[in-house]
């Protein structure tokens, strides 16, 4: 049953998405710039911030509600709004080199395994 949730929850999760991503687009269609994924990921930032902090004071709250909540909406709504809660627990720890090598690491790798992805995906086909 839990997985069953937990993948509804991601089903809700993915359509927000990209209903979000569909008005932004609508609202913005005259820029360069990629705000419907910008807007996702900074609706995600926030909504996981409010999602953890409330569950985490609301002791009374089964811990299944903060994965349904967390792992499966907000994992199919936005990846990015987990790697900012890291990154922003580590500078909340005063971790700063951990922090810089997550955000360093995540984005300029990220990037590189993008252009691999697509030599190889050229290579390939």
């Amino acid at each position: 049953m839990k997985l069953l949730i937990l993948a509804l929850a991601g089903g809700l999760g993915t359509l927000t998405r990209y209903g979000t991503g569909v008005l932004v687009s609508y609202w913005a269609k005259d820029t360069n710039f990629p705000w419907a994924i910008f807007t996702v990921n900074m609706i995600g930032c926030l909504l996981f911030g409010i999602v953890f902090s409330f569950t985490e004071s609301k002791t009374e709250w089964p811990e299944e509600i903060r994965l349904y909540a967390l792992v499966g909406f907000m994992g199919a709504f936005t990846t990015y709004s987990t790697f900012a809660f890291q990154s922003a627990a580590f500078i909340k720890e005063s971790q700063w080199g951990l922090a810089l090598a997550n955000v360093l690491s995540q984005n300029i790798l990220g990037i590189l395994c993008v252009f691999a992805g697509l030599y190889l995906g050229k290579i390939l086909s």
